[in-house]
């Protein structure tokens, strides 16, 4: 249960705005091809506002071929969701839901197919968009979206939106119009597996927070959302058979707040909400090290039978369970089994990282245990990378979290695992941990990765990152965001945005689309649609953000 209402950080924002006037050049130069529409004062659309052509969003699409009339929606617009397995239908009441408060217009959503409006479309035959892809077509009568499974159809919806303008986003009615520009588009992802992490156990965070963090990342085509349960600050799930685990491990968090855990009913709500969205939840219980909350809470934890007090720094490494003790491994069972019953996903992450005050011998013995309690309750193990210092079981996935200071051994280990099978997911955190420091004068997150502006954390390739690994091993990119000085939604957003699209793009688009020049543009484009969903985000001075954002935020 939560144990304190949320917050706004009293951190004072300073993220420098290093904007003079060869920027707001370069912002007004963008083309309305890139742009989101210029708002008034009322923050409305220009009646003569030109559709974003359709290749203009994050992440950039596979293919497209623009042309003809553009769509125009308006208050005779039906929403049809045609197909059997009525996802069709829920899809199509989720978008009515995010376009009805600023459009005013009632968009009817029917079963019924028809011409016109918008159609939303189940095909069965459509083999080549896969689980996830899609094909967005616009014209004068009507503009569909066509795909295979629910989820790509979903990921559709969220294209849709970005082709609309940036005031469909806000939560009041606003005046248009809302015009969609013509021609089709074919979009199927690069990666299987597109992730973003929080970590609710430095600081904790709400039901609440957490829906919104994850109808933040469902808008850019996220497919994962792994949530990092347990730390040395914080245990934040309840458990039955280890009740003190919340009760006790639960009741603090970094400088000493009041933390808080969730329920079983509260998380069974954040995986429902999750899938909703089509995200797949990951829950991560950290072992060996990360452990201090559960060895506070029992005393026969720990290989001396006494426990620590609780922990509110950020230091790391320093706690560890007992390789020794046979009560060891039947906590890891009760919780796995607990937490598993849980989730209906595929993957359980064990952690692993960081375990400076286990032996190797006592690591190994862990971890392999570990790994066979989690496939007797039927998940794929995930663990960081140091994981591969162990004996990775068949089909267990390692998270890559190194970066340009790790050593030439370690980065040699996870490669070795990854020729010998292990699968990948990419999280390099100088690139995609989403707490980086922007820079030197950026107030929250941490720097001992390095500073991570926007071009760095997006300027780089997935499948060419870790020299002499198969691209085949790599499953896909996951960008994780650290919550050590984050306390709120606020927080977040600073750190998320603008990072998280690029994340996203590197995910989901072509490599052949990859490119800084162009995607900053796109990037550019999205901040009039950040400020209309309240996202107060850094305004980094590498992109050319439009006038109407060059003013306020972080």
């Amino acid at each position: 249960m939560r144990l304190h209402t949320a917050r706004r950080s009293a951190l004072t924002r300073s993220l420098p705005r290093l904007l003079g006037s060869l920027l707001l050049v370069a912002a007004a130069g963008v083309s309305s091809a890139c742009a989101a529409p210029q708002a008034s004062a009322a923050g409305t659309a220009s009646a003569d506002w030109t559709p974003r052509p359709l290749g203009q969003v994050v992440p950039a699409p596979a293919s497209v071929r623009p042309g003809g009339d553009p769509y125009t929606l308006n208050g005779f617009t039906r929403i049809r969701a045609v197909g059997s397995s009525g996802e069709a239908r829920k899809i199509g009441d989720y978008l009515a839901g995010v376009l009805r408060p600023s459009t005013g217009f009632a968009l009817p959503v029917t079963t019924r197919d028809g011409a016109d409006g918008i159609r939303l479309r189940l095909d069965p035959r459509a083999g080549k968009l896969g689980a996830e892809g899609y094909t967005l077509t616009s014209g004068r009568g009507s503009v569909t979206i066509t795909a295979r499974q629910p989820a790509g159809l979903f990921h559709g919806v969220q294209t849709l939106r970005q082709l609309l303008p940036a005031q469909v986003e806000r939560p009041t009615r606003q005046k248009g119009p809302w015009r969609i520009a013509g021609g089709s588009l074919t979009d199927t992802p690069r990666y299987a597996y597109r992730g973003a992490m929080l970590d609710v156990a430095r600081h904790f965070f709400s039901v609440d927070e957490v829906k919104r963090y994850i109808d933040q990342v469902a808008q850019y085509k996220f497919n994962t959302f792994h949530i990092h349960l347990s730390d040395d600050q914080g245990w934040r799930i309840a458990v039955d058979s280890w009740p003190r685990l919340a009760t006790y491990g639960g009741s603090t968090e970094v400088d000493g707040g009041p933390g808080g855990y969730y329920t079983k009913e509260q998380y069974k709500e954040i995986v429902r909400y999750a899938a909703s969205r089509y995200l797949e939840v990951v829950p991560e219980i950290d072992m060996p090290s990360h452990t201090n909350a559960a060895l506070a809470s029992y005393a026969e934890l720990n290989c001396d039978g006494v426990a620590p007090p609780l922990y509110t720094g950020i230091k790391v490494g320093f706690s560890t369970l007992c390789a020794g003790k046979d009560v060891t491994y039947d906590f890891i069972d009760d919780v796995v089994g607990e937490v598993a019953a849980l989730t209906p996903g595929r993957y359980f992450h064990i952690g692993g990282d960081e375990a400076h005050s286990t032996t190797h011998e006592d690591y190994v013995e862990i971890m392999d245990r570990a790994q066979a309690i989690v496939g007797k309750y039927g998940k794929t193990v995930m663990g960081w990378h140091q994981l591969t210092g162990a004996d990775p079981v068949k089909g267990a996935v390692a998270q890559y979290w190194g970066y340009d200071k790790t050593s030439a051994a370690d980065r040699q280990q996870v490669v070795d695992a990854a020729k010998n099978g292990t699968r990948l997911v990419l999280s390099p955190a100088d690139r995609v941990y989403l707490d980086m420091k922007y820079n030197d004068q950026t107030v929250l997150g941490l720097k001992w990765a390095g500073t991570v502006e926007v071009q760095r954390s997006y300027d780089w390739d997935p499948g060419t990152y870790l020299t002499g690994a198969p691209g085949s091993a790599v499953l896909g990119v996951e960008a994780p965001i650290w919550s050590e000085t984050l306390t709120d939604s606020d927080d977040i957003d600073a750190m998320a945005f603008p990072r998280l699209p690029g994340a996203a793009e590197l995910a989901w688009s072509p490599a052949s689309t990859h490119d800084w020049d162009t995607y900053k543009l796109r990037l550019a484009a999205l901040g009039e649609r950040f400020t209309a969903q309240g996202i107060d985000y850094y305004r980094s001075p590498q992109v050319p953000w439009p006038a109407s954002e060059t003013s306020g935020g972080s």
